[in-house]
């Protein structure tokens, strides 16, 4: 493979901190690497020198002549007063930019609801970085730098770019270097991972979870100072290998090895007592959303919602942007009330919202770290019986990645993530029974994602989450909802069955606006493309409508035995043990159903 770009030596360094020291790197053609590290080690920073949008205090960058490079900051510098198209294809007239079939791609997987004439200054934080992500990619490069490209996009965003880009080139044509938290996009674009550490640039071979595995074994050779992350990584590591079939089933990391090294690692949740704590401090009843709906004017955005909350549940949440999630969450909350129908609470549930606006921190802004804490409970306990602990909030601040010398920083001059990570701790610290997550992981590297992920793993209540980050809501949640024109669905087949029915959906208005046929013709093509037909088609159709069946038979006995752990003796561990595992056992068979669901229904396109 040709080399593209090389580095030698690189050195940067601020008047406080050395950034990056004698780094030597370099890019091949048909490569495609993630860059990973705590936030404020160099990833960015390492990216913009490769780029040459900065130049080192020592070293130098060599490129291949002739070799054409784009870029993408996480700042965009689109012009507010120009139009969407101007800013994707400039001044080209419709006819050229329309017969490029690339350029058709990437505004058909980016800008298709967007007014093509809107003005870039009327435009959201997600809808800008679509353009900016157009403008980029409808051009001809040889190598692409992308620095956050995930960020402000929702899940069918994101799912669409890792196609495009994994498309893009031929295998062993063209580069990409990309700057990310999200995990689950590593995962499946990149070929080869660099993490940026303590001045260095280590790199592995494979995408997050193959980083996952040789980082563990780096660990484990390592020094005791590296125990902490080396224990979040194996737990990691563990729900990698045991997590999603999709993902399992990917040969990324060597499997053996993997069993190997989380054969001492126990699973993630202790879901028995989890849910026992949950229903001792919840009751039977959380919340009910019965036949609910909102309704602003003439103007419907949710409508007959049927949604019973079981005490201990994980829940994850999809849904487009305005498709109403903040609404249903604002019922459940409290914070909105519904206009059809009725919301019925339990008399001990409280609830807290982890919210994407920082605002709940102004009245700390001054103040620092230490004094915020300081005036919150002295301690915290997480899990339940052997495996309970008590935390000081400082302990729980160390959790969440804080450093001593950051406890003396005043709220206002702490980092994006710093400030998320302490809403979070201030919210956990009022111990709510009902917790809600709303875009939580924006501004975390991995590793603090990691290190959250773990705090949640022993967080003993009903848990709602909304995410962009698709590692994240298949990590902390254990089944997951959409928010679908105005109601709410369930997804046995996880956020993979939310994308197939998005694509429907999309096809289906692509049919009504097309020729006025209602969407008859996405079926059609469903069928054609999934190869099967006639008796075959009306088989694994019958089958599918009868797993549906039972799988909704067996969530509605799982969700009366949830309840009726509230009226068992709440001291009788050995009936409540054995009612958790005749619940456990029918989860286990829904799990099996589901599969087999997921299967047929990807067979059937």
């Amino acid at each position: 493979m040709a080399h593209l770009l090389g580095a030698e030596a690189l050195h940067l360094e601020y008047p406080t901190k050395v950034v990056l020291d004698a780094v030597t790197v370099g890019i091949d053609e048909g490569d495609r690497i993630g860059i990973v590290g705590r936030n404020g080690d160099g990833k960015s920073t390492l990216m913009k020198l490769l780029a040459g949008v900065l130049v080192p205090d020592s070293g130098r960058v060599t490129r291949r002549g002739g070799l054409r490079v784009g870029v993408l900051e996480q700042q965009d510098s689109l012009d507010d007063d120009m139009s969407i198209g101007q800013a994707v294809v400039g001044d080209r007239l419709e006819h050229e930019w329309a017969g490029d079939a690339r350029t058709r791609d990437v505004i058909a997987g980016l800008l298709t609801d967007l007014p093509w004439e809107a003005r870039i200054g009327s435009l959201s934080g997600g809808q800008r970085r679509r353009v900016q992500l157009a403008q980029l990619l409808i051009q001809d490069w040889d190598l692409i730098f992308a620095d956050e490209p995930t960020n402000h996009l929702d899940v069918e965003a994101i799912t669409w770019l890792a196609a495009h880009l994994k498309g893009r080139w031929p295998k062993n044509a063209g580069a990409l270097l990309v700057v990310t938290h999200d995990r689950w996009f590593l995962d499946e674009i990149c070929t080869a991972t660099w993490e940026v550490h303590d001045r260095i640039v280590e790199p592995f071979e494979g995408g997050y979870a193959a980083y996952i595995l040789q980082r563990v074994e780096r660990d484990r050779m390592a020094a005791a100072s590296e125990a902490k992350r080396q224990n979040l990584a194996r737990k990691e590591l563990a729900w990698l290998r045991r997590g999603a079939p999709a993902r399992t089933s990917k040969p990324k990391f060597r499997i053996d090895a993997a069993n190997a090294l989380i054969a001492d690692v126990p699973p993630i949740r202790d879901s028995v007592s989890l849910q026992s704590l949950a229903v001792s401090r919840l009751g039977k009843d959380v919340v009910d959303l019965l036949d609910a709906g909102v309704s602003y004017g003439e103007k419907t955005v949710l409508q007959d919602v049927e949604w019973r909350i079981a005490p201990g549940e994980r829940t994850g949440i999809l849904g487009v942007n305005g498709a109403g999630k903040s609404t249903l969450l604002g019922l459940v909350s409290g914070d909105v009330e519904p206009t059809s129908g009725r919301v019925k609470r339990g008399k001990t549930v409280q609830v807290r919202t982890l919210t994407q606006r920082t605002s709940e921190l102004e009245q700390h802004w001054n103040d620092p770290v230490r004094t915020v804490i300081e005036g919150l409970r002295t301690s915290y306990t997480f899990g339940s019986g052997s495996k309970a602990a008590e935390l000081t909030p400082g302990q729980l601040l160390e959790r969440l990645g804080f450093t001593s010398a950051q406890l003396s920083t005043p709220v206002r001059d702490l980092s994006g993530g710093q400030q998320r990570r302490l809403q979070l701790l201030l919210v956990l610290l009022d111990q709510p029974n009902v917790l809600i997550l709303d875009e939580p992981t924006n501004d975390m590297d991995t590793d603090m994602l990691a290190a959250i992920e773990d705090l949640l793993d022993s967080w003993p209540g009903t848990l709602l989450v909304v995410s962009h980050d698709r590692y994240f809501l298949e990590r902390v949640t254990d089944q997951q909802y959409a928010v679908l024109r105005g109601r709410l669905r369930h997804l046995p087949g996880g956020i993979d069955e939310y994308l197939r029915l998005r694509d429907l959906e999309r096809r289906e208005q692509a049919g009504s606006s097309a020729g006025g046929t209602g969407g008859s013709g996405a079926p059609g093509a469903a069928a054609k493309a999934s190869g099967l037909d006639g008796a075959a088609r009306r088989a694994a159709e019958k089958e599918i409508a009868a797993l549906e069946r039972r799988m909704q038979k067996l969530n509605d006995q799982i969700d009366r035995a949830r309840h009726a752990l509230a009226d068992h003796d709440q001291a009788d561990y050995t009936g409540l043990g054995e009612r958790m595992q005749q619940i456990q056992a029918q989860q286990g068979e829904v799990e099996e159903l589901e599969l087999r669901w997921f299967e047929l229904t990807e067979e059937l396109g």
